[in-house]
């Protein structure tokens, strides 16, 4: 699942960018047809593709496997069942493109709930 995660975000970014796949390739040091593959689903990247792959495109790897476009249906639906959430009932992870602003905002809402998150688990002995 994590692996379609990834590569969704590969080519959003990718699109966003306006980097093609020939571009991103040569950045990640890979050839483009085992790029292809690796979108296209053909092959499993390992954890050091990814990484060169995130470099490339200038993001966190994190990042990359976190957020996705896809719906809550879509991601059931590639787990093979209910999907495994790192977030407790009611909180959800969501991606969006906003202005310095709006971001500063959805920062301190996110700090907010952080510390509730971190409060409510409860404590190892």
């Amino acid at each position: 699942m994590y692996n379609q995660i990834f590569f969704t975000n590969v080519l959003r970014l990718i699109d966003e960018l306006g980097v093609s796949k020939n571009e991103l390739s040569d950045r990640a040091g890979m050839s483009v047809s085992f790029l292809s593959d690796l979108t296209n689903g053909k092959a499993n990247p390992s954890l050091k593709i990814m990484e060169l792959i995130a470099k490339a495109l200038d993001v966190p790897l994190p990042a990359l496997l976190e957020m996705t476009d896809l719906d809550q249906e879509s991601l059931d639906m590639l787990a093979g069942g209910k999907a495994p959430s790192s977030l407790p009932p009611g909180y959800v992870r969501v991606a969006a493109v906003l202005n310095e602003y709006q971001a500063f905002q959805v920062r301190q809402w996110n700090d907010t709930n952080r510390k509730n998150i971190a409060g409510s688990k409860p404590e190892d002995d």
